[in-house]
């Protein structure tokens, strides 16, 4: 949203100052999509459909179920492109992950505890985002009693600022008493946590291994995705922002939940859809 209030042509304020005013990183103003050969995009977009599938693969299982005896794929290369994607096999026992170990791991808070009304509970997660020509990363934050998109915001890279960015601008809207996330690095960072501490939310982090900590946002992303991200082809950041804004309307305002008795998010949350 911020970034369609620049005015590249403003008479008096450069693109550099209307940023600062915006509060907004002038490198996401010029986001591009990241690059990769169109084979190896191909088989990024296999990777993420199947990992949607079975997130508990691995990448010597993911090269053996995408590749054939007459076409073989190299685990290394399928290990390579999962890094690019930030994804990871979900599996109870100790994996690599993109946590950095110098950082604070929080508890999970959320365990048998019962979700009883909007902004008891917020969490936040990162996918990726396929592209005709390249890939994006999305993050967003969704309130877990009334499934709820509170923000949402594209990065081209995994760095946390475009995190920041969308809590920040979830806050303005409520705030919560517990926000849980995973334990990458863009969430156990003190830019991150900070954030949370200083405004008296509580902090909670997945469990290593634990595939249902985060249920209700892995959930938001297979909607995200089947629904809408791989029936468009958006050749381009700008037509991808448009076509997100489209679809979190309509999942938010118009799309009916079963386990909400077939209401809305919006309705759930308070913030009905304004009708004309």
């Amino acid at each position: 949203m911020k970034r369609s209030w620049i005015e590249p042509d403003h008479p008096e304020l450069s693109i550099r100052q209307q940023c600062e005013l915006l509060l907004l990183n002038r490198a996401t103003y010029y986001l591009q999509p990241g690059s990769e050969s169109s084979e190896n995009l191909a088989l990024m977009r296999r990777i993420d459909e199947q990992y949607l599938r079975t997130p508990c693969y691995g990448s010597r299982r993911m090269a053996v179920v995408l590749g054939t005896r007459e076409s073989p794929i190299n685990r290394k290369h399928v290990q390579r492109l999962m890094r690019v994607m930030g994804l990871e096999a979900i599996y109870p026992q100790p994996r690599t992950t993109q946590r950095d170990v110098t950082h604070k791991i929080y508890p999970y808070l959320l365990r048998n505890l019962a979700i009883t009304r909007p902004n008891q509970v917020w969490s936040c997660d990162i996918t990726y985002v396929p592209m005709p020509t390249g890939f994006m990363y999305l993050t967003a934050v969704i309130d877990w009693f009334s499934r709820y998109v509170l923000t949402w915001s594209l990065s081209n890279t995994l760095d946390g600022s475009f995190c920041i960015e969308a809590l920040e601008t979830a806050c303005t809207i409520a705030q919560p008493e517990i926000f849980n996330t995973d334990q990458g690095v863009q969430f156990t960072s003190r830019a991150f946590t900070s954030r949370l501490e200083s405004k008296g939310i509580a902090i909670s982090m997945d469990g290593r291994g634990r595939a249902l900590d985060n249920v209700f946002i892995e959930r938001l992303w297979w909607s995200v995705k089947y629904e809408w991200i791989y029936l468009h082809e958006f050749a381009t950041v700008q037509s991808l922002e448009i076509g997100l804004t489209k679809y979190f309307r309509y999942y938010c305002q118009e799309r009916p939940h079963q386990a909400l008795n077939y209401r809305t998010p919006a309705e759930v949350y308070g913030r009905p859809r304004k009708r004309s």
